[in-house]
């Protein structure tokens, strides 16, 4: 099936681009106060680890329940009215939360509605924002690369480096404080999202049955190679990923005798190397097929693990992850250009969506399997099983493109 060639409408493409990115930048360093402020409220509210757990799980269940016909609607609607609907939703939910706490009304149960309510919001907003780049900078796969770079770079530096620092950092002055810092950031990328240009995208059935809409949409990722190379290459780097990743924080206090800052630090190497990916990634996207690269950043992460595992040593750890880093964000800056390029406007919203679901589940399952791993053989033991899946994946992905 040949790339789709549909032209970007509206206005000027460099201010719309970067209005995206602005919002995108206001909104996930807002995710990343939430992911280190909802399990510190969950910590103070209960001492139950299942209570606790069931906190970053909500976020999960409201992209594995709702992010296929979140998809659908998004191809139905406006998409600048849904990234603005979401945000507003997103900082309601917000406020309510926040009031709930200040009237001493707080509990378990309502930060882990309020954090799946948040996390249906992010099922609009993200297949959205995704759907808009195409309608903005074209179809051309240099400057898709490019805008999907910097989008992925911004993600990066917001929800991994400069999000969770300052979320922890504002509810240790107030438990609230970053739950209304949260709200204030949907609030601003909503009236950045308000200014971008008008952008038709108007679907030929809009009265199509939801789940016949989910189908097709579904169908559409199956049956194209390169959309399925991009959906498999993110679900296999995501499962070995958090294989290694779910007992890393044990690892490195028993084995590398780091702290709880020297942690942050260890993860924020990784961080960093997401943002240099962002630099790096468009070039091997605009020089390479999906498969190379996905070929090679599973190999990356591979060779990353085994580093971490067979040094022992803090500093190596440290720019294996920084490696794992840039491998991530190449990974995310291939898969959403090649959607972009072979995905009709009217599907994206789905395809984006279905991708997402794969990514996810096998996120929780490398979670899960990492914990058993670690049980059964040992602190060391998920960084092999890892580097092991993530080698076979590798090589599975060449002979492919070589036969191409």
């Amino acid at each position: 099936m040949s790339a789709v060639t549909e032209r970007p409408v509206g206005a000027s493409p460099k201010r719309g681009l970067g209005l995206l990115l602005a919002s995108t930048g206001v909104s996930v360093t807002g995710d990343g106060m939430l992911l280190a402020a909802a399990p510190l409220m969950a910590a103070a509210l209960s001492r139950d680890p299942l209570a606790v757990a069931s906190v970053s799980a909500a976020g999960y269940a409201a992209w594995l329940l709702v992010g296929l016909p979140a998809g659908a609607l998004v191809d139905r609607w406006d998409r600048r009215t849904v990234m603005v609907a979401s945000d507003l939703g997103r900082a309601a939910v917000l406020v309510a939360f926040v009031l709930l706490v200040l009237s001493d009304n707080g509990s378990i149960a309502a930060l882990a509605v309020a954090v799946f309510l948040v996390g249906i919001g992010s099922c609009f907003f993200d297949p959205a924002a995704q759907a808009l780049i195409p309608a903005i900078v074209g179809r051309d796969k240099e400057r898709l690369s490019h805008a999907n770079g910097r989008l992925w770079a911004i993600d990066t530096f917001g929800r991994s480096l400069a999000g969770p620092p300052v979320g922890a950092a504002a509810f240790a002055a107030g438990r609230v404080l970053p739950f209304g810092l949260d709200a204030s950031s949907f609030l601003l990328s909503a009236a950045l999202v308000s200014r971008l240009p008008t952008l038709s995208n108007k679907p030929a059935n809009q009265h199509e049955p939801m789940l016949r809409a989910i189908r097709i949409g579904m169908a559409h990722l199956v049956r194209h190679p390169e959309l399925r190379t991009v959906t498999l290459g993110m679900a296999s780097y995501n499962l070995g990923y958090n294989i290694a990743f779910a007992t890393l924080v044990l690892y490195a206090q028993d084995v590398l005798n780091l702290g709880t800052v020297g942690f942050g630090l260890l993860i924020g190497s990784g961080a960093l190397g997401g943002i240099a990916g962002g630099w790096i990634a468009p070039r091997i996207a605009a020089a390479s097929t999906a498969r190379s690269a996905y070929a090679i950043t599973l190999g990356v992460q591979a060779a990353a693990w085994l580093a971490v595992l067979l040094a022992a040593n803090p500093w190596i750890a440290a720019v294996a992850l920084a490696f794992v880093g840039v491998a991530s964000t190449t990974g995310s800056v291939v898969g959403g250009s090649t959607r972009q390029l072979h995905t009709p406007d009217d599907m994206l919203g789905r395809v984006v969506s279905s991708t997402r679901l794969f990514g996810i589940g096998s996120a929780a399952l490398g979670s899960i399997l990492g914990g058993v791993v670690a049980d059964a053989g040992g602190l060391g033991a998920p960084f092999i099983v890892a580097a092991g899946l993530l080698a076979l994946a590798s090589l599975a992905f060449l002979p492919l493109h070589g036969a191409r």
